[in-house]
């Protein structure tokens, strides 16, 4: 048995509690939310998972140094936006416990990936990210799901595959770290592009178009960034980015329909309720084409769509006309 401490109380940080509460293991889990962690504690229910039931195992705290102090494993799955101010929080009671990164995102004011983030605020403390195709709403009733565990440290890797492994859950292991993190990132802004050309009736050619070129931005620029090519065809680059384009589970994928439909940014944030990474990282990723010089149309597209009031069907039209390119 494990001591599991979980840092945010989210559709994932809920999941990721009930499969590991599952398999014996004691889970502590951190909410910003006195609500939410009623609600977890009094009712076994998370707020973002209607289906599915928590354990008793499962305890959640506002307190964060109650949830760090005595685990023997972090796992951080706040949105990317809180990730820094959230690690501030809580570094002080880490000792030699492991971070893992489940969170899926960059930093907005400084474009970093959040394992930078970590390393900054922690130097000294193992990190490994958790990302591939898995979609809380699954995960929390036993789905099958296939993940990949991203760390420098082999003990890292061999904890993460020990203490979360079943027959619903399959862990891949790999020490590209940077390819894991920034596939996870940037697909979320492709499952948006995917809502919008949903919304816009495109049918299945524009979105298998779209997933594939999608994922050779993905690739250009994660490579660019120190990731390794081979990892954006794994579970956490064309894995993770098809689950997530094509999924009505997908916050990211219904926030581009928002917009798709006309909505404006804060109504389609309105609606969906939750955190939208996509939105929050599409001016991330379009100054990191800036900065990295890599080219990246649909990127640069939906960045107007956002930001120039550029029409989700102007957009189209822009794509599909551009200068002729080998494939």
């Amino acid at each position: 048995m494990k001591k599991i401490c979980i840092i945010g109380s989210g559709s994932w940080g809920c999941a990721l509690a009930i499969h590991t509460a599952k398999l014996g293991n004691e889970v502590k889990i951190w909410s910003f939310s006195e609500e939410e962690a009623n609600t977890i504690n009094n009712e076994k229910k998370c707020i973002f998972l209607p289906m599915a039931k928590m354990p008793n195992e499962v305890y959640c705290t506002t307190n964060i140094k109650e949830a760090v102090e005595g685990s023997d494993i972090i796992l951080h799955v706040t949105p990317s936006k809180f990730f820094r101010e959230t690690v501030k929080k809580y570094k002080e009671y880490v000792t030699n416990q492991p971070i893992i990164i489940c969170s899926k995102g960059l930093e907005t004011s400084t474009l970093s990936l959040l394992s930078e983030v970590m390393e900054e605020e922690m130097p000294k403390a193992k990190i490994g990210v958790f990302s591939g195709p898995s979609h809380a709403e699954e995960v929390s009733i036993g789905i099958p799901t296939a993940i990949v565990i991203a760390s420098k440290h082999s003990d890292v890797q061999n904890l993460m595959q020990e203490t979360f492994m079943n027959e619903n859950m399959r862990i891949y292991s790999t020490t590209d770290v940077r390819g894991v993190e920034l596939g996870g990132a940037l697909k979320n802004i492709i499952a948006f592009c995917a809502g919008a050309a949903a919304e816009l009736n495109l049918g299945d050619n524009s979105l298998a178009a779209l997933i594939c070129r999608g994922l050779t931005e993905i690739s250009r620029l994660g490579v660019a960034m120190g990731g390794e090519h081979d990892t954006f065809y794994g579970l956490s680059g064309l894995g993770d980015l098809v689950v997530t384009c094509l999924s009505e589970h997908s916050r990211n994928r219904r926030a581009g329909k928002c917009i798709g439909r006309g909505l404006t940014v804060e109504e389609t944030r309105k609606e969906i309720g939750m955190v939208i990474e996509s939105i929050d990282n599409i001016e991330v990723a379009y100054k990191l084409s800036k900065k990295y010089n890599i080219e990246m149309p649909i990127v640069e597209t939906v960045y107007d769509v956002l930001y120039n009031n550029l029409s989700p069907r102007e957009a189209v039209t822009k794509l599909m006309t551009r200068n002729k390119k080998s494939e």
